[in-house]
Parts: structure tokens; sequence; C-alpha cells
């Protein structure tokens, strides 16, 4: 092998390690979340935007947009648990790894306002 090849090789395997993410946070399970937003001691909260949430949302959530997560970290630390949900599940995962990265750790993902409202439905 050349010198050339060598470093091509060595260039893409630095370029792939760099681009692994953080380790990933352990979810919860379905049986956890669901007993997360069922209980009547949890905090619902939306992070999608108001005009999302003013079109339908959970039913006793909260809307802090994910942009104002971290302006809102007082609050979360005052909330026993917290369960966090948007649309497509992604603004809620970066809101979950937003208050973990700053202590809260009783936060969970319970993905989309779909997912909250069906298990909502299996409740009742």
């Amino acid at each position: 092998m050349n010198l050339k090849n060598l470093l091509i090789i060595g260039a893409v395997s630095l370029g792939l390690w760099s681009c692994k993410t953080a380790v990933p946070m352990p979810h919860a399970s379905r049986t956890e979340v669901k007993a997360m937003v069922t209980n009547p001691a949890a905090t619902l909260v939306d992070v999608r935007i108001p005009e999302h949430f003013a079109e339908k949302t959970a039913p006793g959530a909260i809307n802090i947009p994910l942009a104002q997560i971290e302006d809102n970290l007082d609050f979360f630390r005052k909330q026993k648990q917290v369960v966090i949900f948007c649309n497509s599940g992604k603004q809620a995962a970066q809101a979950v790894e937003i208050l973990k990265k700053n202590g809260i750790q009783n936060v969970y993902d319970a993905k989309t306002l779909k997912n909250v409202t069906a298990i909502n439905n299996e409740v009742k």
C-alpha cells in the first residue's frame, strides 16, 4: 500500500470517527412513558411552536417551544416529572437532551403528540 492510499484511508477513518454522535441516552420503555403520560403529577410539555400548540395538543399540556427550553430551566427543575412531546419526535428528543445536559433528569421523551394522544385514549 502506498503512502497516498494510506493517507486517504486515514482521512476517511478520521472523518467517520469524528461524525459519531455522543453516546445515546437510554430511552424509557413504552410502559414507562405510558405511566408518565397518565401520571397526574407529571407535567406534559409540548415543545412545538405556539401556533401548532393552539391548533391541537394533549389535555393538560403546556407549551414551551424548543427555542425557549433553556430559558425555563428553573421551571423544569421544580417539576416532579416532565413528559416532552412534539410532532415528529425530533424536537422532543432535542429538548430532553438539553434538559439532561443541564442536570434535569426527571424528563421523559414521549416523542409525538400522536403517541401521547394514543396513550390517553387507551386509558379512557
